[in-house]
């Protein structure tokens, strides 16, 4: 929808009129406000019975694959004070694939912005790892010395709790830890939070290859020796569009 590299920064910079308050869409004037309300507020339908605005979650995607567009979900916005974000996790485990899809790839490519990282893992600004990690997880059970350093979110999970079924969106999560693997700081507070097993967990658990080969990716980084000064640099990263439109690693 937003490959071209001059849509993003046109989209993030139209202006429309105000929807009718009686509405109840948006407060804004900026086009990119509204189409994030739309996608949030009308989730399920409930703007408008013939539209649930899911197939907003790849234009997202699309936008976040460009600098400009990736600053925009990353930073907080005047309209509300509110980074964008946080109004697209929520969906990580939403019932629509294509929503799924498409906020699982708006993350990984907001994750290229490096200085962000911290912000977006903290638990009093954006908390991003617990909707990353909840599709990663299934109802397995935890030794209680992993499971107590978990995020709290993803501890305690009911008997019935189901992995992520699409290998390629569980393939857009363990990016996203890739990603967030980069600065040594991130990585000191993902082995804290013991993310190491709940990807040992998905690794034993989908028979995906690319899935698997992320996963021991991720393993090697958090489990290697931060005392060795040729180990202390993250992944390289690299921005490619691929047909998809999403970022890739390299």
């Amino acid at each position: 929808m937003a490959k071209h590299t001059s849509i993003p920064g046109k989209i993030l910079k139209l202006k429309r009129e105000k929807p009718k308050p009686e509405w109840k869409v948006s407060d804004s004037e900026n086009a990119m406000d509204q189409l994030m309300d739309l996608f949030v507020k009308g989730s399920g339908k409930t703007l408008n019975k013939n539209a649930n605005f899911d197939y907003l979650a790849y234009l997202f995607a699309d936008i976040a694959g460009h600098p400009d567009g990736r600053k925009h979900f990353i930073e907080a916005q005047a309209y509300d004070n509110v980074i964008p974000l946080t109004k697209l996790i929520v969906f990580t485990e939403h019932e629509s694939l294509v929503r799924r899809k498409g906020v699982a790839s708006t993350i990984k490519n907001s994750l290229f912005d490096i200085s962000s990282h911290q912000t977006l893992v903290s638990e009093s600004s954006v908390n991003l790892l617990p909707y990353i990690l909840l599709p990663l997880m299934g109802s397995e059970e935890y030794p209680e010395d992993e499971s107590l350093s978990m995020p709290a979110e993803v501890q305690l999970l009911p008997p019935d709790k189901k992995r992520e079924a699409d290998s390629s969106i569980i393939a857009t999560h363990l990016d996203s830890i890739v990603l967030l693997t980069t600065t040594r700081e991130v990585r000191e507070l993902l082995r804290e939070l013991q993310v190491y097993p709940i990807v040992r967990e998905v690794h034993l658990a989908v028979e995906d290859d690319d899935v698997r080969d992320i996963c021991e990716r991720i393993v090697n980084v958090l489990k290697r020796d931060e005392a060795d000064p040729s180990k202390l640099d993250g992944p390289r990263v690299q921005e490619l569009e691929d047909e998809d439109g999403v970022i890739d690693l390299v």
